[in-house]
């Protein structure tokens, strides 16, 4: 018969710091700080980073997992074991900091239909001392600003359009020698028909007898009528 006085339940334990080790590892932790022997409390560490690593092999994809294993024995322990890491010791501090916000960049284009990246691609053809590169340069961003007015408008622009606005940006400085080639979004081709439109679909499907379609069935005197009809049973009895 059990001993209901030596049972524990969970009401009657101390919390559980890392859910995802267990009970066993955080008692484990726990008698690693009753030992009094320095040495033998550093191999029965080792012990239990050993044992942490096999419990979570997904931390063995991680980059120094190793180094993940003894900042959460540490934690674990509260902070307070006191044994040699191959790492830098956490500290409660170190360990629960908050990063620094990362700054949102905020850019505010002149054109926002452009955006801001062609206005420093622009800005570096300004610079550019080569007139080869220069006028590749006015090429490349004429292209692109055909390709954004395609992906945003239901026609395309014209090439004098373009040029126009690169001279208002530019000031006249840049101007592309091409006709830069943007296919549209939308398709204007004409409408596929495999059979010659839908009137030439219903007069070669629409008889079955090749006569010409209701009429033909309608027809019951001086062509066939019923001896025709009692034919085709005989054929797909015999078929």
């Amino acid at each position: 018969m059990l001993n209901v006085e030596n049972m524990e339940y969970n009401t009657t334990r101390n919390h559980l710091i890392m859910k995802e080790y267990g009970r066993h590892i955080q008692k484990m932790v726990e008698y690693l700080l009753q030992i009094t022997d320095r040495e033998e409390r550093q191999r029965n560490a080792y012990a239990v980073i050993e044992l942490m690593g096999f419990l979570n092999p997904h931390l063995k994809n991680v980059e120094d997992f190793r180094h993940k294993l003894w900042d959460h024995l540490f934690l674990i322990s509260d902070f307070t074991l006191d044994v040699d890491s191959p790492y830098p010791i956490p500290t409660r501090e170190t360990l629960k900091a908050k990063p620094e916000r990362l700054r949102y960049p905020k850019r505010y284009p002149k054109f926002n239909h452009l955006g801001k990246n062609i206005e420093i691609v622009i800005d570096k053809a300004l610079k550019e001392e080569n007139p080869e590169k220069k006028q590749g340069f006015a090429n490349a961003i004429a292209y692109y600003m055909k390709l954004t007015y395609s992906n945003w408008h239901k026609e395309l622009v014209h090439d004098d359009n373009i040029q126009t606005e690169l001279n208002s940006i530019t000031n006249g400085e840049l101007e592309f020698n091409n006709k830069p080639f943007v296919k549209h979004r939308t398709d204007n081709r004409p409408e596929r028909d495999d059979y010659g439109g839908r009137g030439q679909y219903r007069q070669n499907f629409g008889s079955r007898d090749g006569g010409g379609g209701r009429d033909n069935r309608n027809n019951r005197g001086g062509g066939g009528g019923r001896d025709s009809r009692n034919n085709n049973r005989n054929f797909k009895k015999r078929y």
